[in-house]
C-alpha cells in the first residue's frame, strides 16, 4: 500500500503505559513497524492508571519502560516540563474534574510515542453521573446496574477525562483535521462514548475487537467448551439466530452490556475470523456493520540453522540437569496459566505420542512455561525450593510454589501423566523470567528467554478459545512445529500467508467438527454437547494430532534446515509490515 499520510492514531487502551498482555504486545508490533511510522504522523496511547496498583507502577516508571514524563501530578507532587499551554489546559481540567493526570512519551520501536494517563478514581460526582445518565439517554446502557463493579466503573469514569485530556494535548492541531480514535476492546468503549457526546466530527471512531467477552464467557464456563459454541454459532447464524437467542439474555454481563454499544463506532476491526464470526452473531446492528479482518503479526525473526542449533544446545542441557538425560526433542509451550488455554490437551497428545517415540527408542521434554502469579515467585524462594525438593521438577501446594490453577494442572494432570511414562517428561516453569536468575541454578547460565523460542522444536497451544494467539505461532520463524486448535484466530492468517493451505509447519487441531452421523440439526442440538462428549472427541483429534507430529519431526539437521526455510517463509507473509499495509491502513482509511 502506497505511504499515507495521516496526522493522528490515538490507541486508547489499559496498557497504555506498560505492557501487561495482549493487546501490548498488539501496541508494541504497530509502533514498531516503519511500515506505520511511515504513514502516521502522531500517536497518542491513552488509558486509565491505578496509582495504588503498586507492581504496575514500578513498572511504568522502570527504565526498562522508557518512559519520560512531560506533566504529571499523581501521588499529591508534580513533574512539569510543559509544554505551558498543554499544562494549563490539563490543570484545568483536574480542577474541573478531579481527576489526575500523567502525559508523556513512551520509546516503542525507536521513535518515542506520547502517552496520556489518568486517574479517575476520585472523579467529581456531577461529573459522572452526567456522563452515564448520557449513556442511558442516548444508547440505554444501564450503568446504574453495574456501578457496584470495580472494574467496570474503572473505565467508565476515565472515559470523559481522557477524552478531554486528549483535546488538551492536540489543541496545536489544525481544526477539521481528520483524527483517528481506536477503543481497544470494550476498555476503551466510554472514551468513544465521550467523542460521541462532544460531538468531535474530527474524530473517526474504531472499535479493535481482541476479543468477544461473551463468547469467551460462553466457551470457558461450560464443560462443552469450543466443540459446543462453533457448533452452536455455525448452525445458529445459518439459520438466522443471534447469541442471545440460542444462550438466553446476557444483559446482565456489563462486558456484554457495553459490547452490544460498539456498533457506534464509524468501523470495527476484528483481530481473527472466529472473533469476525463471532460479532456477527451478536446480531442487531453488528449483522450488517462494517467489520473488517485487521490480524496480528508475528514479530519478525532471521534465525539461522546454527543460531537455532545453538539456542536448542541450551535446552538440551537444562533438561539433562533436569532429568539426567539429554532428550531427543524439546517441547514447548508459553502462554498464561487461565482455562482458556487447555493445557490439558497438550498432555492428551503426549499420551499417543509417548508410545510412538518409545517404540522408536526416541524421548522428549515438554516445557510448560506458565505462572498463576503475573510476576511470579522471588528468586530467592525459588532457590530454595530446588535445593529443597528440585523445584521445577516437583513442586508443592503448600508454601507460596504451586497457586491458584497451576495445583490442579500439576498434581491432576501432570503426575498422572508421569506414572509408569518414560519417554517423555513434562515440566512446569511456574516463573516469570526464564533465566537462571529467576529459574535456579540447574538452567545454563547463558539460557536466555529467546532460547526458548528460538530452540523448540514444537510449540503447543490448543486453545478452547484464542481470538489471534501470537504465541502459537511465533516460533515459526525459527523452525519450530507449531500446533494450534482450529479455533486460533491465527489459523486464517496462516492460511492466507501460504496461498489458502496450511502448511506442514501448522498442525492444527479440530476439536470442533463432529461426525454427521451425530446428527446435529440445530444450534440447540448443540447445547447438548457436554464435557463427556467434548472428551470423546478430543480423545479422537488428539490421536491424530499425535500422529501428524510423529510424521513431522525432523530427523536430523536437514529437516531442521527445511522446517527453518518453510517456517521463516511463512512468517514473512505474516509479518508487522504485512499487517499494516494489507489489513490495518486499509481498513483504517474505510472509517473516514
Amino acid at each position: 500500500m502506497p505511504q499515507q499520510n495521516i496526522p493522528l492514531v490515538v490507541h486508547v487502551t489499559h496498557e497504555a503505559g506498560v505492557k501487561l498482555g495482549g493487546i501490548g504486545a498488539v501496541l508494541d508490533g504497530f509502533l514498531s513497524s516503519p511500515e506505520y511510522n511511515a504513514s502516521v504522523a502522531r500517536s497518542i496511547l491513552a488509558g486509565p492508571i491505578n496509582p495504588f496498583d503498586t507492581v504496575q507502577m514500578e513498572r511504568l516508571f522502570s527504565t526498562e519502560n522508557r518512559l519520560h514524563v512531560r506533566y504529571s501530578s499523581l501521588y499529591g507532587y508534580e513533574w512539569n516540563e510543559g509544554p505551558e499551554p498543554v499544562v494549563s489546559a490539563l490543570q484545568a481540567i483536574e480542577r474541573a474534574m478531579n481527576v489526575k493526570f500523567l502525559y508523556g512519551t513512551r520509546t516503542i520501536g525507536g521513535r518515542d510515542h506520547e502517552i496520556l494517563l489518568v486517574d479517575a478514581g476520585g472523579i467529581d460526582g456531577n461529573t459522572i453521573n452526567s456522563f452515564k445518565f448520557y449513556l442511558w439517554q442516548r444508547w440505554g446502557l444501564p450503568c446504574s446496574q453495574f456501578q457496584d463493579n470495580w472494574e467496570f466503573s474503572f473505565f467508565i469514569n476515565a472515559g470523559e477525562p481522557i477524552f478531554a485530556g486528549l483535546q488538551a494535548i492536540t489543541q496545536d492541531m489544525a481544526p477539521g483535521v481528520t483524527r483517528y480514535l481506536i477503543a481497544h476492546e470494550w476498555l476503551g468503549l466510554p472514551v468513544v462514548f465521550s467523542a460521541k457526546l462532544r460531538d468531535d466530527s474530527s474524530y473517526r471512531t474504531i472499535f479493535y475487537a481482541h476479543e468477544v467477552a461473551t463468547a469467551r464467557l460462553l466457551v470457558e464456563e461450560n464443560g462443552g467448551h469450543d466443540t459446543r459454541f462453533y457448533n452452536a454459532l455455525r448452525l445458529g447464524r445459518f439459520q438466522g439466530n443471534s447469541l442471545d437467542q440460542v444462550f438466553g439474555d446476557h444483559s446482565w454481563f456489563y462486558k456484554h452490556a457495553m459490547l452490544l454499544r460498539a456498533g457506534v463506532c464509524d468501523r470495527i476491526f476484528a483481530v481473527g475470523d472466529p472473533t469476525f464470526e463471532e460479532l456477527r452473531f451478536l446480531g442487531g446492528v453488528f449483522s450488517t456493520a462494517p467489520i473488517d479482518l485487521v490480524f496480528n503479526g508475528v514479530p519478525p525473526a532471521s534465525t539461522s540453522l546454527e543460531e537455532k542449533l545453538a539456542s536448542r544446545d541450551l535446552l538440551l542441557q537444562y533438561a539433562q540437569n533436569l532429568y539426567g538425560y539429554r532428550p531427543d526433542y524439546i517441547f514447548s509451550h508459553v502462554t498464561r496459566m487461565v482455562p482458556s488455554k487447555a493445557l490439558w490437551r497438550d498432555v492428551k497428545v503426549l499420551e499417543h505420542l509417548e508410545w510412538t517415540l518409545a517404540s522408536q527408542g526416541k524421548s522428549a521434554v515438554l516445557f510448560v512455561v506458565s505462572t498463576a502469579s503475573p510476576t511470579g515467585r522471588r528468586a530467592e524462594d525459588v532457590f530454595r525450593w530446588e535445593a529443597e525438593y528440585g523445584w521445577p521438577v516437583a513442586h508443592r501446594s503448600d508454601n507460596g510454589d504451586l497457586l491458584q490453577d497451576e495445583v490442579h494442572f500439576f498434581h491432576h494432570v501432570l503426575e498422572p501423566f508421569h506414572w509408569g511414562r518414560q519417554a517423555i517428561k513434562i515440566c512446569l516453569v511456574n516463573q516469570f523470567g526464564w533465566e537462571r536468575a529467576r529459574c535456579g541454578n540447574r538452567m545454563p547460565e547463558a539460557m536466555r528467554f529467546a532460547d526458548l523460542r528460538t530452540g523448540t522444536d514444537l510449540e503447543f497451544g490448543q486453545s478452547i478459545y484464542e481470538p489471534f494467539g501470537i504465541a502459537q505461532v511465533e516460533p515459526l520463524s525459527s523452525g519450530a512445529l507449531c500446533v494450534p486448535s482450529s479455533i486460533c484466530g491465527c489459523m486464517g492468517f496462516v492460511n492466507r500467508a501460504n496461498d489458502g493451505a496450511v502448511p506442514r509447519n501448522v498442525i492444527a487441531g479440530d476439536y470442533v467438527y463432529v461426525p454427521p452421523e451425530w446428527h446435529l440439526w440445530s444450534a440447540w442440538d448443540a447445547l447438548r454437547i457436554d464435557q463427556a462428549v467434548r472428551d470423546a472427541i478430543e480423545t479422537r483429534e488428539s490421536r491424530e494430532v499425535a500422529q501428524r507430529i510423529a510424521e513431522r519431526l525432523p530427523q536430523d539437521e536437514e529437516d531442521r534446515r527445511r522446517l527453518l526455510q518453510e517456517g521463516q517463509r511463512v512468517a514473512k507473509g505474516m509479518s508487522w509490515g504485512v499487517v499494516v499495509n494489507d489489513y490495518f491502513l486499509p481498513s483504517l482509511l474505510r472509517a473516514r
